[in-house]
């Protein structure tokens, strides 16, 4: 950062401080949601269906295909020589240099003979300048890739079950030099077989558009994933560094722990030369890495320390006859040339697949990771879903672009250099000591276990991805490389679950003379509305949190909105109770009252005087007809009258106040809404019981600040009917909060009145 660029945060911050106080009026309606769509004429948006693309054919449409997986064809003939040529081709021999002893360091990583790591510094970089996408990438051999390759043909090809095998066939005992190549015979069938294998992977989960993986992998998950990497490659070059013998190469769970108490268990069988070959190799080479951290500056090319450390120890080996004097191992045969390729075993197939998938998903992630890095840096895009035959190295990568690689045709040069390497040169280094090619490894691992130094930074910024780094890097060394990232993605996911689970929920409050609301727990100028609740979530509202949103309303509202239901519906109960019990004694009343007035229409002689004389009979029969018709108009007025004081008093009779129970000390209240990115069906159910609850407790309820696809996806949930409408919706929480004041009840009403606006 330059002095302009450091000054420009200060002077932004000055102007703010001295600029005087603007005010913004802005006058405009009150909205809720079904005004603000007859304002703004909604209407669905069109919908695009991307798989209609996929049947087109045109002849526009044939040459994006082309340059999508043809890459080259779009910037080559753009290609200019006479800006990036010299940059390319210096960047291009400065990796060659480091590629060189890389190469062989990490074949030996992979249990492979050397020569094998020079081809993969040849052909995957040459295919990657057809097919790939970044230009800063250094493709090829890398120590994360090499360990999990290298403990899968250990584990699976020990050479104690090759000898065996070859005693079996053979009578006599067959030499170590035989068994040691019958070893890598094997190892490199089941390595080729594997890296085919790892190559369909990842061209298949190109074409499945599988590039989206890479989101579910955090910074945090890839640091912590490749220190532990970083440990699984310095535990298994310590047998080099000391010249051991090791038991049957181990895989799975617990195998490092059990590698390193091996090791520790034989330190006594150390051997001197080669543990003084690698503390040499070592210490010079980490005091040229110094030497060039110093220097950056005035070097136009780093000094190549690895290069020149692989030339001097393989003199001196030659010379002191480091082998035989002091039974330093060394690299023996490099045949030269290329060798033809073969055919894999597919009957190994069905038991690499499930490493050859781990494998291909992390050299995908480490490599897109890297590339989306430096296509950030250089403003170009990387595509995520172009396959990439196999992983990238990040010491080789900043390289290429320190020193002034611009596009592919760095790789292209490098690997022009590795094949010149591999016909020539590669027989030159067979006396190179592997102690040696351990302590470059060694060496390069810095980078990687500087990041423990996240365990501090993460500690102080986020505790959680302090956490998922923790969780990976144990998980990655107790139980190996390809399962440790599977539990390392499991956990991560699990831990979103759980941050949606655990949000922050807030009431609000207003910012004085603003229409700014905040957490009142934060803001302390912030005030509550007085009768208006505002509560919001910091998540999504969905079927793993919605009860719990609930539950955090009602404790927030400060009201026990269930005890309080239920005490409404027991008193309601009691009181229904009692009102028949009423209605029961008065129709006893009135039945007393009937047989009084039948009685005193009737007396005692009425039965003989009908039988003496009928016109007397007929008028004391009128008499009688007379008197009930005098009684029952009097009983109807009195029984209509009852009926409609009950009617007038049922609605005011079924309020909390006149059941004696408390009311909330608001009226409304208002669901900001904004954080919700969708809705399910629970969460759709969890608000309809929400306006419910609220509602019998005499609160009205308001939502605001909902995104336009929620409220679509809250219509086809079917989520409004009469009793919620989108006038129940609002634009902002200022709105339903202004309208909330407006419509408040002044006393009791009906639940069913209130909720007509």
């Amino acid at each position: 950062m330059g002095p302009s660029d450091a000054s420009g945060p200060r002077d932004t911050q000055a102007l703010l401080s001295t600029a005087p106080t603007m005010e913004i009026h802005v006058e405009r309606p009150l909205l809720n949601q079904e005004q603000l769509e007859q304002l703004g004429h909604w209407g669905p948006a069109p919908r695009t269906y991307q798989w209609r693309t996929w049947f087109q054919c045109s002849r526009s449409r044939a040459h994006g295909l082309l340059l999508k997986y043809l890459p080259v064809l779009g910037w080559l003939p753009h290609y200019r020589v006479r800006e990036w040529l010299l940059g390319d081709l210096l960047s291009g021999l400065s990796v060659a240099i480091m590629q060189l002893p890389q190469g062989l360091a990490y074949a030996l990583l992979a249990g492979l003979p050397p020569v094998f790591g020079l081809y993969s510094s040849f052909y995957p970089v040459f295919v990657y300048f057809l097919f790939g996408t970044s230009r800063h990438i250094s493709v090829g051999t890398f120590a994360i890739m090499s360990v999990m390759v290298g403990s899968l043909t250990e584990s699976m090809v020990p050479e104690e079950d090759v000898q065996q095998g070859l005693n079996s066939t053979v009578e006599n005992s067959t030499s170590s030099d035989h068994v040691q190549q019958a070893t890598q015979n094997a190892r490199v069938e089941l390595a080729f077989t594997l890296s085919v294998l790892v190559g369909l992977f990842q061209v298949a989960l190109g074409l499945v558009q599988f590039g989206f993986v890479v989101t579910y992998l955090s910074e945090p998950l890839v640091r912590g994933y490749t220190t532990a990497a970083s440990i699984q490659v310095l535990v298994s070059q310590l047998k080099y560094v000391f010249g051991l013998q090791l038991g049957r190469s181990r895989s799975g769970p617990l195998s490092l722990v059990k590698t390193f108490v091996e090791v520790c268990r034989k330190l006594p069988e150390t051997v001197v030369g080669t543990m003084v070959t690698a503390i040499v190799a070592g210490v010079a080479l980490l005091m040229v890495k110094i030497l060039n951290d110093k220097l950056h500056q005035h070097l136009p090319l780093p000094i190549p320390g690895e290069l020149l450390t692989l030339i001097v120890a393989t003199g001196i080996s030659y010379g002191v006859n480091l082998n035989k004097t002091f039974g330093v191992d060394i690299v023996g045969t490099i045949p030269a040339g290329l060798v033809p390729p073969k055919a894999p075993n597919p009957q190994l197939f069905a038991r690499l697949v499930g490493n050859a998938f781990a494998i291909a998903v992390v050299g995908f992630a480490i490599a897109i990771s890297l590339g989306k890095i430096f296509a950030l840096r250089h403003g170009y895009r990387v595509d995520s879903n172009q396959c990439f035959p196999v992983s990238c190295s990040m010491s080789r990568s900043l390289v290429q672009e320190t020193t002034g690689g611009n596009t592919q045709v760095a790789g292209a040069v490098s690997s022009l250099f590795i094949l010149i390497i591999i016909l020539k040169l590669g027989e030159l280094f067979q006396d190179l000591p592997k102690a040696v090619l351990a302590a470059i490894i060694l060496v390069n691992l810095k980078g990687m276990l500087k990041q423990f130094a996240d365990i501090w930074s993460l500690w102080k910024a986020n505790r959680l991805d302090l956490l998922i780094w923790l969780v990976t890097f144990v998980a990655t060394i107790l139980l190996d490389l390809d399962l440790g990232l599977a539990v390392a993605i499991g956990f991560s996911l699990l831990l979103v679950v759980v941050r949606t689970q655990l949000p922050r929920y807030s009431i609000l409050g207003q910012v004085p003379d603003t229409d700014i609301y905040r957490d009142v727990a934060e803001y302390s100028e912030a005030k509550e509305v007085p009768g208006v609740k505002v509560f919001r979530s910091s998540a999504t509202l969905y079927f793993a949190n919605a009860e719990l949103y609930s539950d955090a309303l009602k404790q927030r509202c400060g009201v026990d909105v269930e005890h309080l239901l239920a005490q409404k519906k027991k008193r309601l109960r009691r009181q229904e109770r009692r009102l028949k019990r009423q209605q029961k004694e008065q129709q006893k009343q009135q039945q007393k009252q009937q047989r009084k007035a039948k009685q005193a229409a009737s007396p005692n002689g009425t039965s003989i005087s009908v039988a003496v004389d009928a016109s007397l009979g007929d008028l004391k029969g009128r008499d009688v007809e007379d008197s009930r018709a005098k009684v029952s108009p009097a009983n109807a007025q009195e029984d209509v009258a009852a009926g409609g004081q009950e009617e007038a008093r049922a609605p005011e009779a079924s309020t909390l106040k006149a059941l004696g129970l408390p009311r909330p000390d608001f009226h409304s209240l208002v669901l900001d809404l904004g954080a919700l990115s969708f809705v399910d069906t629970v969460c759709i159910k969890s608000l309809k019981n929400i306006f419910r609850d609220f509602r019998e407790i005499e609160v009205e309820v308001y939502i605001a600040a909902c995104h336009s696809p929620v409220v679509t996806q809250l219509e086809a949930g079917h989520f409004f009917d009469a009793s919620i409408t989108k006038q129940h919706v609002f634009v902002s929480v200022h709105d339903a909060v202004t309208f909330a004041l407006q419509h408040s009840r002044s006393g009791p009403s009906s639940p069913v009145l209130a909720t007509k606006l």
